[in-house]
């Protein structure tokens, strides 16, 4: 018909890029955080008011006993030295179980020709743990930690990491985050994103919509 031009192109998603906190693993159970917090002596709001303040340059590479030391800071204390390790250890324990659907669904996608990677705001003990974990990085063909970079979404840099390691263009690569600043620094790339809430919405909306292997298609092959 005249008048109108070509139909614009539009990139194959390639590529799936999972961030790791509420995504790949269930959210910190509320018991293992008050746990951490009574061994501080703290009521639970005011431990993760501090926890929270101070967690980008953590995960951005500051040391465990730097970033303990201004989380006792900010809550008016002082942690010492064998307090700041059972603080690391309950922190890897926050976030140490592994939600297998959604493993299943990656094990899916790399089975059927995509290629996955981690893209996650972790701190040095994670990262270190999650290295430790049997089998869990095998899921994936690209791993980036911000902690390895001195970088943390949603700072481009960090995106750029991803999909240059994965060999793909931006827009050939779908990512998928808990944090909406973090969906739309990867928008503000070139990627394509999704915010996830929960496995049951994310498994019967988005897969679909970009023309994925569903979750269904694992159930079955499992």
């Amino acid at each position: 018909m005249a008048g109108h031009g070509p139909a614009p192109h539009i990139m194959k998603i390639r590529s799936v890029v999972f961030d790791f906190g509420n995504v790949i693993c269930f959210p910190v159970p509320e018991g293992k955080i008050a746990r951490a917090a009574e061994e501080c002596g703290l009521p639970v709001d005011e431990f993760l008011r501090a926890f929270w303040a101070e967690r980008l340059p953590y995960d951005g590479g500051l040391s465990p006993e730097e970033y303990w030391g201004r989380v006792a800071a900010a809550a008016s204390t002082e942690f010492d030295a064998p307090l700041i390790a059972r603080m690391v250890e309950h922190e890897v324990g926050f976030w140490n179980t592994f939600d297998a659907r959604v493993l299943s669904w990656i094990d899916l996608l790399r089975a059927s020709g995509y290629t996955v990677g981690i893209l996650s705001n972790l701190p040095h003990p994670m990262a270190g743990a999650l290295r430790g974990a049997p089998g869990f990085l095998e899921h994936f063909d690209h791993v980036t930690f911000s902690c390895d970079l001195r970088l943390f979404k949603p700072q481009a840099g960090i995106y750029e990491h991803s999909f240059r390691g994965l060999g793909r263009e931006p827009g050939e690569i779908l990512f998928i985050d808990d944090k909406q600043e973090n969906v739309l620094g990867a928008l503000a790339v070139g990627m394509k994103a999704e915010l996830f809430t929960t496995w049951e919405e994310f498994s019967r909306e988005v897969p679909g919509r970009y023309g994925l292997p569903t979750p269904a298609e694992a159930d079955a092959a499992s």
